[in-house]
């Protein structure tokens, strides 16, 4: 069977159609889809949206897990796809708890802005029936691989789905920060804090520290200062595979590597952060009628006027 390139509804997104992806076995083999669904813990509209989707869901696929505390390991499951009710948080959530696992991942936005899980719960109640069908597209984001290192040795690493940022807590003075690029330094700000962001995280903290958006397909990542203490650090777009290194001069005890929002670890003098492109990808579903450009004009509240 293979996957369809239009849609009654619109054409698919025309990022990555797989007939031969592993992740689509499923269709090939003419079987039903084994799915998971998470959600974020104690959120009313989550439980509800549960309730409302999981008969429908069941319709069309086996439903193996599900969990409303992000505590599953999914190591040893077998899944052809996973379905997230939440938020961007609940994605991101659901991006540490895959590990690394590149098992196609759906949204559905229970929460506010809502960039990653864009569908509502009608849209997806009536784009389900469609991609148990084959109906949707893949997209493979890009993530970071974020890499604590302590006198020559990695002492922790983790991934990043939206971004990694140097902060410092108190007595919140000016950082020193140097930037090296594939092993030359590049320069050194004197700043508030630093964020690396990937195209997703790009309409995250990135966006509000004045950086640019990036298109989510694009192999590239966004080096953004915050509050520089001189207004020619502008954000830098480079290239994803390009190999960055952070070291604080004079680190704050409070000074800390923050990856998607969690705390990874505190930076000491001759601490060095390595960041570079990650060998895993997050794999997302892509439904007929979904745009970048309608994503960002309908969350971001983009208005205009047409001349005639």
């Amino acid at each position: 069977m293979s996957l369809p390139t239009s849609h009654p509804g619109g054409p698919l997104p025309a990022h990555h159609l797989h007939p031969a992806d592993p992740a689509t076995h499923w269709l090939r083999d003419q079987i039903r889809p084994k799915v998971a669904i998470l959600g974020a813990p104690n959120r009313s509209r989550v439980t509800t949206a549960l309730e409302r989707l999981r008969p429908a869901i069941a319709t069309h696929a086996d439903i193996v897990v599900e969990d409303l505390a992000f505590t599953c390991d999914f190591s040893d499951k077998e899944l052809d796809m996973v379905i997230v009710l939440g938020g961007d948080g609940s994605i991101l959530q659901a991006a540490r708890q895959l590990g690394g696992r590149e098992i196609p991942v759906l949204g559905v936005n229970c929460g506010t802005l809502g960039f990653l899980a864009a569908l509502s719960a009608d849209d997806f109640l009536d784009a389900w029936p469609e991609v148990c069908r084959g109906g949707f597209s893949i997209v493979d984001h890009l993530m970071l691989r974020v890499a604590h290192i302590r006198d020559g040795e990695e002492i922790a690493h983790q991934l990043a789905l939206n971004e990694v940022a140097i902060l410092g807590g108190p007595p919140y003075s000016i950082m020193e920060i140097d930037l090296y690029a594939d092993a030359i330094l590049a320069t050194t700000y004197r700043c508030d804090g630093l964020i690396v962001s990937t195209p997703v995280g790009s309409t995250a903290h990135n966006l509000s520290a004045g950086g640019p958006i990036l298109r989510k397909h694009l192999r590239a990542i966004v080096i953004q200062p915050i509050s520089p203490h001189t207004l020619t650090y502008r954000p830098l777009v480079d290239s994803a595979d390009t190999l960055l290194e952070i070291v604080v001069a004079r680190p704050h005890p409070t000074t800390n590597i923050v990856t998607d929002g969690r705390v990874q670890g505190q930076i000491q003098r001759g601490d060095r952060v390595a960041i570079r492109a990650s060998s895993h990808r997050f794999r997302m579903l892509a439904v007929a009628g979904q745009n970048e450009y309608r994503t960002l004009r309908e969350k971001l509240g983009w208005g205009g006027s047409v001349l005639r």
